[in-house]
């Protein structure tokens, strides 16, 4: 295409757009509103998550070893359990570790009744593996490796957690996605509209130029460019908004609220919007890139 013919294709947009303001207007409105919707669902999302996966780095697997068995064992069952894909980290607590912690646990304040064991650990066969995983719905897979594995005795598992946190991500997931599904094909329907009203506008003009012998892409071009430019403005809007909100609410909850920050994982804005932005905008340039494309695809047959 010529540079004619795109300055031409551009300004044919740009004033369709003015041309049909009231029907722009609403579409770069409900462009916005879903926009700004998928950005707050976003956000929700990402900090639910970083809370899950916060919850999850303190839900351990913890592997006792059968009683007699060597340091040297106990060394390679750690370099096994290493090699696992589901593994994040493990801390090997020994017996005397394994002491410490329980009598700083239900001692504490009487530490005189804990002389007693000084020559002889209770927790003597108690040395143990706490390990943590980079997903927690793959705890089981991990467990059934352990359970077959020469040398351990007991595996303690969280399974109620594992299963809670792992529903509960599968939840904000499908949920996130279906409310953004209905907030795309509301958004194609309005733009469609939109790009439709210009057609009909257009309509003589585009049958004189078929007549003529444009060629399907000339005519297209500038309808696509006014979807585009809808998709592009409805998706800016929204993301500045959402930025200073986003940062202005956490400020406020870290400064009335702070004992949420024990119970949520808050994500920095630039964390979020490091990904919202570029998703967004694709998402908008493509919901208008697509309800444009579709609308004049129908009416091209002229």
């Amino acid at each position: 295409m010529k540079a004619r013919s795109i300055s031409y294709n551009f300004k044919q947009g740009f004033q369709n757009i003015f041309y049909n303001k009231m029907f722009s207007f609403a579409s770069v409105a409900t462009m916005v509103a879903s926009i700004f919707l998928f950005g707050i669902f976003y956000s929700i999302l990402v900090n639910f998550e970083a809370t899950i996966k916060n919850a999850e780095s303190g839900v351990a697997v913890t592997v006792f070893f059968d009683e007699g068995i060597s340091q040297e064992r106990i060394n390679e069952i750690g370099t096994e359990i290493s090699r696992r894909p589901e593994v994040s980290e493990f801390n090997y607590i020994s017996p005397e570790d394994a002491w410490e912690n329980f009598k700083t646990q239900y001692f504490e304040g009487r530490e005189e009744l804990a002389e007693g064991f000084a020559d002889d650990n209770p927790l003597a066969n108690d040395a143990s593996y706490e390990i943590y995983m980079n997903d927690i719905s793959m705890q089981q897979t991990l467990v059934a490796f352990l359970e077959s594995t020469e040398g351990i005795r007991e595996v303690n598992q969280s399974e109620v957690a594992a299963n809670t946190l792992s529903d509960l991500n599968r939840l904000v997931s499908a949920v996130s996605l279906a409310i953004v599904g209905v907030l795309i094909v509301i958004a194609i329907f309005l733009i469609s509209n939109t790009v439709a009203v210009g057609i009909n506008v257009h309509k003589d003009d585009i049958a004189i130029m078929k007549m003529i012998g444009a060629k399907d892409n000339f005519v297209r071009a500038p309808f696509i460019v006014e979807g585009v430019v809808i998709g592009f403005v409805g998706s800016a809007i929204p993301l500045g908004i959402l930025y200073y909100l986003y940062g202005a609410i956490i400020r406020y909850v870290a400064s009335k609220f702070s004992f949420l920050s024990n119970l949520i994982t808050f994500q920095p804005v630039n964390d979020v919007f490091r990904i919202l932005v570029p998703v967004a905008l694709i998402l908008g340039l493509g919901i208008g890139y697509l309800g444009s494309r579709i609308t004049i695809h129908k009416h091209l047959r002229v």
